[in-house]
């Protein structure tokens, strides 16, 4: 394999693989990614096995071939290089790497036994505007869990296609659940609930961000036995699916919370900041006093206490509720509605936060004892 490339057009490709290859992985080929070029059209693949991704790179092709290089090395090689850079492979163990008075040397692995991306096997696809796909996932992602929880769908989003049209993306991590639902036009020809792990959706959103959604603005979604694929302009995203059964997440969302406090959103989050910092270390547990006109947010810990008064419209009882004040900040920052309604019942029941003027965005955040 022998082929020029621009510094810029390499590195580019090579920084949208570096969230997709797996470094601490006993699997050392998983730590490469394969480099496809040819005459026809050439191609950087890279894979974890829960996720791969595929997208062409422009290059001048002096010799066709294949070969697997060691992702993030080449990566730090090619960000010192400046101009044009010729990659040439000696055999399936070796790449030259040339630009300018600089060469490196660099170790590979032969192509042969880098695993092939599965097939898309009853596959269902649609098309989604790749900004609305970006929101509801921005909108739902900060509230899955890690990779750690016991239970498999803390791990990663839901999506839910019904067959009216609306999409739904809902996360959650036992403690709070954020769900966002679009309206598409389409005509859905089956239900479909899928789970895809929070770092594939991660993967997912770095890639739709930035120029990506200028230069493709839809999204083809096509939707397997066992994966799912994002078709994004020319590049493609595959990613496994979470195997089990999501819960009701819809019997989570409160329905008789008539208590509706509205407060300025900058404000509120201001308020909340102020008052953790003199809460308990990495829990972040505030008090709020709800009166009529007013809300009183406090903390207190081992180093002290804060109070904090702001203005809301609220004309219910009075009533004091605790919570992770993390919790509520991480919805606001999602929030874009000058004013943010939370919809209350009782001090230890579920806190609905929405937007207000909006009905499509909701957050449930559970309670804490005081």
């Amino acid at each position: 394999m022998k082929i020029s490339v621009e510094k810029d057009e390499l590195q580019k490709r090579l920084s949208n693989i570096q969230g997709v290859v797996e470094r601490n992985n006993s699997m050392r080929i998983l730590n490469h990614f394969l480099l496809d070029v040819s005459k026809e059209g050439s191609y950087t693949i890279a894979t974890d096995l829960e996720t791969a991704f595929q997208e062409p790179i422009s290059v001048e092709v002096v010799e066709e071939g294949k070969i697997c290089i060691p992702a993030k090395k080449l990566f730090e090689i090619v960000k010192e290089m400046e101009g044009q850079i010729a990659l040439e492979s000696e055999d399936p163990q070796w790449l030259k790497v040339r630009s300018g008075k600089s060469l490196f040397r660099l170790a590979c692995l032969s192509s042969d036994n880098y695993p092939a991306c599965p097939s898309i096997e009853g596959a269902e696809e649609m098309e989604i505007e790749a900004p609305m796909l970006l929101e509801m996932i921005d909108r739902s992602l900060y509230t899955a869990g890690s990779s750690h929880d016991h239970k498999y769908f803390l791990n990663g989003l839901l999506f839910h296609m019904k067959t009216d049209g609306t999409y739904i993306v809902v996360g959650t991590d036992g403690f709070r659940l954020a769900m966002q639902t679009k309206q598409t036009g389409l005509s859905f020809k089956e239900e479909r609930k899928v789970m895809l792990s929070k770092k594939s959706v991660s993967e997912l959103r770095r890639l739709l961000s930035g120029k990506t959604i200028e230069e493709s603005p839809t999204v083809s979604m096509t939707i397997g036995k066992n994966h799912v694929l994002f078709n994004i302009g020319k590049a493609k995203f595959l990613t496994k699916l979470i195997e089990g059964a999501y819960p009701n997440y819809e019997a989570v969302i409160p329905t008789n919370n008539t208590k509706i406090l509205t407060a300025a959103r900058g404000t509120l989050m201001k308020s909340l900041k102020r008052a953790s910092i003199m809460s308990k270390e990495g829990i972040s547990t505030v008090k709020v006093n709800i009166e009529n006109g007013k809300a009183v947010v406090s903390a207190n810990s081992d180093l002290g206490e804060a109070t904090d008064e702001i203005a809301v419209d609220y004309a219910g009882d009075q009533m004091t509720i605790a919570f992770n004040a993390r919790y509520i900040l991480d919805a606001l920052n999602v929030i874009t509605s000058e004013n943010v309604l939370i919809k209350l019942n009782e001090p230890l029941s579920p806190i609905l936060l929405m937007e207000d003027g909006r009905e499509d965005y909701k957050c449930v955040v559970m309670p804490m004892r005081f």
